[in-house]
Order: structure tokens, then sequence, then C-alpha cells
């Protein structure tokens, strides 16, 4: 037993080997026949070459084989006639005194002509070897001279129904001959009624002619299949070699090499291919160097004017908050109007700060001042600038960080400013509905999404959104009065991180941006700790993470409470089953935000996910 497993064992390996050997040959087969164009045109050609000479070697044979046979058959029978009346004759002048037999081979010697040493008889069908065969009457044996056991017995049917009849059949005589014959019958006119006459036509030079003929054939189509295989390999080496130089000039064009051309020799079809593909590259590099000269104009034109239009704004701006400064002794109208033109410059100056950014981008003199900081700080200054937003808008913001500090290398000022910009777009989009900001950190990455419920994404949007003053719905109203540039500074500042913004979103399912930035400066994202595309679950408005504590907002609720009337600073509390009990007075919550007082902190437990928590009461921000 112990033997036969250990067989079995080594069995089952040299079969895992052989299949692994077979399917390392089949991939290798595969991806050659895959990328060589050459040798699909020369094994297609080649296959079907073969086909055909098969087909037309085969038909070549029967044609042949059949003719031959024809012309046996012609000849045989044309033999056949001659030796019935030599037979006739010479029974007809034989001693009828003589017995059966004696007759029988004196006309059977009659027709072959036999030498001293004997040898069948020629004639115009070649040698043949005559049978004479007369059948039993009762009693009587029958009587033959010849190979009678060579005579096929359907033949001898046909023959005693007084037909000449042949067929081919496989015989083996005394001179050692063994192969195919022609053997042809015929009942004869002769004194001895039943007498049966016999012709046994050997097919060995026919059988030498058709061997030689197809061992022709075979040789002519090997060659003429090797032939071919050179020929289509020549034929699709001209077609593939002005492909590949092609490819390989695409290739260099698409990296930057814009004077790249394809050479034109001669003017056949590659020719005219040449000189298309050299027009289309001619062109093409004609429309980049005036799109980047367009763009360089560009660029140039809004630096410069963002750096012209700096000093007449400060001077505008000084004669505003003048004006606005004196606006209790002016008149309501131009009061009102004062505080408009305040309102309008802080747009225009937000827009112009916008302008020469992305201007210090589009020139690569963009900096990054890193510092190691917790980001959870960069995040709590984004929320407490669009808190305001979240207000006027009745939106609430849920922030759902880890508990401990997580540090990482980053330009404070500029995740701030991604985070704010994201926060903003997602109050504008929301339709009043909560925001999420989630923080999620690993060994490499930190990783920020921001996920609303509101209009959401077309298909192909995602990318879009990312561009200069591109909108959705061009007729939305910009609450928090952007000026179109802020995701597409936000994927500069993103990029000068070594990071990525990206975005994901389906109409009204709402939309998520996920920002990820390595944690050390210098290194690259390879993965984001958080997925970019959501679960199922939708945080529902009025819903709190569970294991979360609010800070600020419980602090604007009893800052709220205590300056409300005693009935109004003991507010009802909804219980799970619908019924309302009074609020318990809590202890006072330490302010741990002295710096940020408008920042809404929230400290999760273990990882909940928010999308997908169970519905728990939730403190709502309010005004105070």
């Amino acid at each position: 037993m112990i033997g036969a497993g250990r067989n079995r064992r080594r069995v089952n390996r040299a079969f895992a080997s052989l299949i692994h050997w077979c399917r390392a040959w089949g991939n290798w087969l595969t991806h050659l026949w895959r990328r060589s164009l050459q040798l699909r045109v020369v094994v297609s050609t080649l296959s079907l070459s073969l086909i055909v000479i098969t087909i037309l070697g085969v038909v070549l044979t029967s044609q042949i084989t059949d003719r031959l046979l024809e012309a046996k058959v012609t000849a045989a029978t044309e033999e056949m006639d001659r030796a019935r009346s030599t037979v006739e004759a010479q029974l007809a002048g034989a001693d009828d005194s003589g017995s059966l037999q004696l007759r029988l081979d004196s006309a059977r010697l009659a027709l072959t002509n036999r030498e001293p040493e004997g040898g069948p008889s020629s004639g115009s069908a070649g040698t043949f070897d005559p049978v004479l065969i007369v059948p039993g009457d009762g009693p009587r044996e029958p009587t033959y001279s010849g190979p009678w056991d060579e005579v096929p017995t359907s033949l001898r049917d046909f023959v005693r129904a007084n037909q000449i009849s042949y067929q081919f059949a496989t015989v083996s005589d005394p001179n050692g001959y063994s192969g195919p014959a022609l053997v042809i019958g015929s009942p004869t006119s002769s004194d001895i009624s039943t007498l049966e006459l016999y012709l046994v036509f050997p097919l060995a030079s026919e059988d030498r002619s058709l061997s030689l003929v197809r061992g022709t054939m075979l040789i002519g189509g090997a060659v003429l299949a090797v032939l071919l295989a050179a020929i289509s390999m020549l034929v699709a080496r001209q077609v593939v070699l002005p492909i590949r130089s092609a490819s390989r000039i695409a290739v260099r064009f698409a990296d930057g090499r814009l004077k790249e051309r394809m050479p034109v020799r001669g003017e056949d079809d590659m020719a005219r291919l040449a000189m298309s593909f050299n027009e289309m590259a001619e062109s093409l590099s004609k429309q980049i160097m005036q799109l980047e000269e367009f763009g360089n104009l560009q660029k140039r034109f809004t630096s410069d004017v963002s750096h012209e239009l700096r000093t007449p704004l400060t001077t505008v701006r000084m004669a505003a908050d003048l004006i606005h400064d004196s606006s209790d002794d002016l008149d309501p109208l131009l009061k009102r109007s004062s505080e408009l033109l305040v309102t309008e410059l802080d747009r225009f100056e937000s827009l112009l700060g916008d302008l020469l950014e992305i201007s210090r981008h589009d020139a690569g003199v963009a900096e990054l001042a890193a510092e190691q900081l917790d980001v959870r700080m960069c995040a709590e200054a984004a929320i407490s600038t669009v808190r305001h937003l979240a207000r006027e808008t009745s939106t609430e913001l849920i922030v759902d960080f880890p508990d401990d500090p997580v540090i990482a290398e980053v330009d404070p000022r500029r995740v701030e400013r991604i985070l704010r910009n994201l926060l903003a777009n997602a109050i504008d989009h929301g339709e009043g509905k909560p925001v999420l900001l989630r923080l999620r950190a690993d060994d490499d990455a930190v990783a920020f999404t921001v996920r609303d419920q509101g209009i959401g994404l077309r298909p192909g949007e995602e990318k879009l959104v990312f561009n200069r003053f591109w909108r959705s719905d061009p007729s939305r109203v910009r609450r928090s009065g952007g000026t179109g540039l802020g995701l597409a500074i936000s994927v500069e500042d993103a990029n000068l991180h070594n990071g990525t913004l990206e975005a994901w979103g389906e109409p009204g399912h709402g939309a998520c941006f996920r920002l990820t930035l390595p944690r050390v400066r210098g290194r690259k994202v390879t993965h984001s700790p958080l997925p970019l595309k959501p679960g199922n679950g939708k945080p529902a408005q009025g819903q709190q993470l569970p294991g979360t504590r609010v800070g600020a907002e419980i602090r604007a609720e009893r800052a709220e409470a205590e300056n409300a009337s005693p009935e109004e600073a003991r507010p009802e509390q909804a219980t799970p089953g619908g019924a309302t009990t009074p609020a318990v007075a809590e202890p006072p919550v330490p302010d741990v935000q002295s710096r940020l007082p408008e920042v809404s902190t929230v400290a999760v437990q273990p990882d909940p996910d928010p999308d997908e928590s169970p519905t728990v009461p939730r403190v709502r921000e309010r005004k105070s």
C-alpha cells in the first residue's frame, strides 16, 4: 500500500509538471499569436494553402485512378473477346474422345502460349492468367484449369447468368504476385455449354503508376507549401514593416517628439499611408503648438491682470472700508449700497486670490510649506470657515475622526483650503441634507472623504468637476460665493503633495470626494485608507454616529438654554418609544477647543460606518 501511494504521488507530480509545461507553452504561443501580425498572416496563408493542396491532390489522384482503371477495363474487355474466340476455336478443333480436363488444359495452353518454363500470357491489356471452369452437374465434380480459387464467387454468379462481368479483387498467385487484380469473366459458345472463361489481370503496373503519382504530388505539395510560406512571410513583412514603423513613430509623437515623421517610399498604398500619417502629424503638431501658445498667453494674461488689479483693488478696498465705517451717518439707501460694495469687494478679492494662486501653479512656482502636524486641525479650521454656510442652509455637518492624533507632513494652509472647498461645494449641492467629513489613516497615507446626499453627478462629470469654471448646472446659485476655481486649485494642491483628489457621484444619490495624501513628504500615494464609492446606506437627516460625542454643538445648546427661560431651559427629549421625558442636566463640558470655538469636533469609537449605522438621536446644530 505504501509503495502504491508513492507511485501514485510520483505519477501525479509528473502529470502536474506536464500540465504546467503544456500550459506555459500554450500561454507563450497565445501571446505570440496575439502580438505578431506577420505570424498570423503566414499561418493563415499556409493553412489555407495546405487545405487547397490537399483537396487538389485528392481530386487529381481520384481522377488519375479512375482513368487508369477505365483504360484497363476497356483493354481487358477487348482481350476477353479475343480469348473467347481462341477458346471456342480450340475446343471445336480438339478431339472429343479426350477427357474434359485435357481439353480444358489444351484450351488454356492455347491462351497462355507458355514457354517451356511456363508463365502468364501477355496482350494489349498486359499480362493475364486465364481460368477455365466447368461447373459440376449432379454427382460430377466441377472441372477447372488454372487458379480457379482467385475468381470471386459473386463474379461467377453473373457469368452463370450469361453476362460478361468484371470485378476488382486481391489475388495471390504461385508466381509471387500478391495484390489488386482485375478479374473479367464471360460465358462461351462451345460444345461445352456451361464452360466459363475468366482472365485475371494483375494491376501491379497501375499500382506502381499511382504510387509514383502520389509521391510526386506529395513532394510537390510540400515544396509548394514551403514556397507559399516563404512568399507569404515576405509579403507580410512588406506590409508589417511600415505598420511597425508607424507604431514606433506614433509612440514617439505621443511622447512629445512632434518632429517625427514616416519615410515615404514609392507611390503605393504604404506610401499613401505614410503621406497621410505625416499630414496628420503635421496638422496635430501645429494645433498642439497653437494650443500651447494660446495656453501660455492665457496664463500670462491671467497672471498679469491679477497682479495689475492688486493696486487698484487695494485703493478701492480702502475707500470702501472708509465709507462703510461712516455708514451710520448716511441715509439707509447709501448705507445699503456701502454694504453691498464691501460684500462684492470681498468676493472680488477672493476671485483675484484664486487667479493668482492658479497662475502660480501654471507657472510652476507654487511651493509646499510642509510641516509635521495633526491633520485634524486642518479639518477643524475648514469646518469653522464653512459653519455659517451650513447654518444658513440648515445643513448638518457630521464629523468622523479617529480619537488619536493623525500626524502627517503636509502644508496646513493648502490642506485646509482643499477641505474648505470640498465642504463648501457639498453644502452648495447638498440641498440641506447632512454632509459627512471622514478621516482615516494607515502607515503610508491619510484620507479625507466629503460625502453629501444632494443632486449628485452624472456619468462623466467626475472628471469635468475639476475643470476651471465648470458648473454642472449654471442656473444654480452659489451660496458660498465661489469663483469656479476652487476644485481646480484643490487638485493642484493635492498634486503638489504627491496626493490624489477624486470624485464619485450618482444622480439623486449625492457625491463623494476623496483626498488622499502621503504621510511623509516626497512619497507617492499607492492606495487610500478610504473607499471612494460609499456603501449602500445613507446617513439620514437628524441621525448621529453611534459612539460619538459632540463638543461645540452641546456647548452652544447649553449656552442657549442658560439665556432662555426656566421652562425653555429644560427641553423635552424624545425617547425611542415616542414618549417625551425631561432632559437630564449634564455636568459642564470642558472647553478643549478654545482656539477654535466654532469647530465641531467629533471623536469616534472603533470605526463604525455612518452609512450603515442604526438610527439614534442626533444633536442638530443651531444658531446661537
